[in-house]
């Protein structure tokens, strides 16, 4: 039984090319699970835990948005950031938490930027937790 390949792409460099059974991606406005045979498809990813079905086990990691593309039992995630959901803790989720409520927000655009910070600190927080 031939399977899909899950192909993720940081601005550094491909940090995973491995094959999957199902893979469960975090979009904008949702999950979304893919399996082989995926009707073609390109989307916005938003922050979450991306998940990895494989006959060995689940792997699962925090992606920081990005856009997602599915084509020939192909899933392409390109990402700003892949972390390892084991690497999150409570703790750091905290911390990313307080900080990004700190940061200013006088303006419309620190506005922005705060706003998407607080959206990354609580997507880490329901990993962790």
């Amino acid at each position: 039984m031939s399977e899909l390949q899950c192909v993720v792409v940081t601005p550094e460099r491909t940090e995973l090319d491995v094959p999957a059974e199902t893979v469960t991606v975090p979009m904008y406005d949702g999950e979304m699970g893919i399996l082989k045979g995926h009707s073609p498809l390109v989307g916005r990813l938003g922050y979450g835990l991306l998940r990895i079905r494989a006959a060995q086990g689940v792997q699962t990691y925090f992606i920081e948005g990005g856009f997602v593309q599915v084509q020939d039992n192909v899933v392409s995630v390109l990402t700003d950031k892949l972390i390892s959901a084991e690497e999150i803790t409570n703790s750091s989720a905290s911390a990313a938490l307080k900080a990004a409520l700190e940061m200013p927000s006088d303006a419309p655009d620190l506005a922005a930027v705060r706003d998407k910070a607080v959206q990354r600190a609580r997507a880490m927080s329901r990993i962790a937790g």
